[in-house]
């Protein structure tokens, strides 16, 4: 089947990622990216894992570096315990690979925008809302302002708080608050190798300390609602945060705002439906305790390119029911098992009791002398569930 045509709806990260990898498709793209501006202005940063970041440099339509992803060859687990002092219980180290790459979002959303302006085979259309998305024909109609067009297959990108997801989803889906928030800033401190992410677990609250340079790390903290509360009120955030990275980083100032959002478990059971995909944050959304939110967006992401390649190639419509549905099928068992992994894992952290935490730092110490045992965590991370 000639001139198929896409349609990608939100200028987020995931919505631009999407855009320029399908591009590797050479097929028309049209990007409706909103107000892609207010995607520029947040601190927020994710981690992604070797294989994901191997995959970025295989598409050859653009090449990352340091300047948009921070290498970082270990990671460490801490327990707090008395006297300021946080006890290790757990480390994973690579040296050839990497085990994770941290991202600034706001600096790699500026340079995909770049990329994509560049791009043949994707029109940009910023500043613009989709005001209804209709069937026409055997085709999906997408209206914006005055324009109707046509698409082969329309992908909502837009979170899923979108109202479009709203009006043309109302699906049954999976999901509950953990009743937190996420509390992230940018810290800028002396120079030194930064390349180990540490991650503390302490009563109700997990602190990650992760590097984005070698005087610049990003902070990832997960708090109670009732307890950041408090913290508001005594104005204590930013000595708590300064109690937290004491023992690692020293002349610490505050680069940016503090930032936070609601933290909550969510997937979604249809993934599909008459030429339009859900994807990213509209079918899952887990705790950032694993990191691992963006990598399973990535993993959709590849078998999503892989599948559409294959049916270009054997001529066939790229919207067809049957299409989309073998994609769902592919990503929607493994990312539920994944997604109710992470959620089981905070779980365990999140139990107060002294002696259950006892023992699970005991059973984390003796995985920690286990190589074996480091591998198969490690691998899960980097390339998530194969069944």
């Amino acid at each position: 089947m000639k001139n198929q045509k896409i349609c990608i709806i939100g200028g987020g990260l995931t919505g631009l990622i999407t855009a320029l990898c399908l591009s590797k498709l050479k097929i028309n793209i049209d990007l409706i990216a909103g107000n892609i501006k207010q995607n520029l202005s947040s601190n927020r940063t994710l981690a992604i894992s070797q294989n994901n970041y191997d995959y970025f440099n295989k598409l050859n339509s653009f090449i990352f570096t340091k300047k948009e992803f921070w290498p970082c060859s270990q990671i460490k687990l801490y327990s707090e315990s008395k006297n300021n002092f946080f006890n290790e219980i757990f480390q994973i180290q690579k040296e050839q690979k990497k085990v994770f790459y941290m991202m600034e979002n706001s600096k790699v959303i500026k340079y995909l925008i770049k990329n994509i302006q560049k791009n043949k085979f994707i029109s940009l259309k910023n500043d613009k809302k989709v005001n209804t998305i209709s069937s026409l024909s055997l085709l999906k109609s997408v209206k914006t302002n005055d324009i109707t067009t046509k698409y082969n297959l329309v992908i909502i990108c837009t979170g899923k708080k979108s109202n479009l997801i709203k009006n043309y989803f109302p699906d049954k889906s999976f999901g509950y608050s953990y009743d937190e928030v996420s509390i992230t800033t940018t810290l800028k401190h002396s120079l030194l190798k930064n390349n180990i992410a540490r991650q503390i677990f302490s009563d109700d609250e997990i602190f990650a300390l992760l590097p984005i340079s070698n005087i610049k790390s990003s902070i990832v903290w997960s708090v109670k609602k009732s307890k950041i509360k408090e913290y508001l009120n005594k104005n204590q955030l930013k000595n708590k945060i300064k109690y937290y990275c004491q023992n690692y980083i020293k002349n610490i100032k505050f680069l940016n705002k503090i930032e936070q959002r609601d933290l909550n478990f969510f997937t979604r059971d249809k993934y599909c439906h008459n030429r339009v995909l859900l994807f990213g944050e509209a079918l899952h959304s887990v705790h950032p305790l694993a990191g691992q939110g963006f990598n399973m967006i990535l993993r959709d992401l590849s078998i999503l390119e892989k599948t559409l390649k294959d049916k270009i190639k054997l001529g066939l419509d790229i919207g067809s029911d049957d299409i989309l549905a073998e994609f769902s099928s592919k990503t929607k068992s493994r990312n539920f098992v994944f997604s109710v992994g992470i959620d089981f894992t905070k779980k365990l952290f999140s139990i107060n009791n002294k002696s259950f935490k006892s023992l699970r730092n005991l059973v984390l110490s003796k995985l920690n002398k286990n190589q074996t045992a480091k591998n198969i965590f490690y691998n899960l991370g980097d390339k998530g569930l194969k069944f």
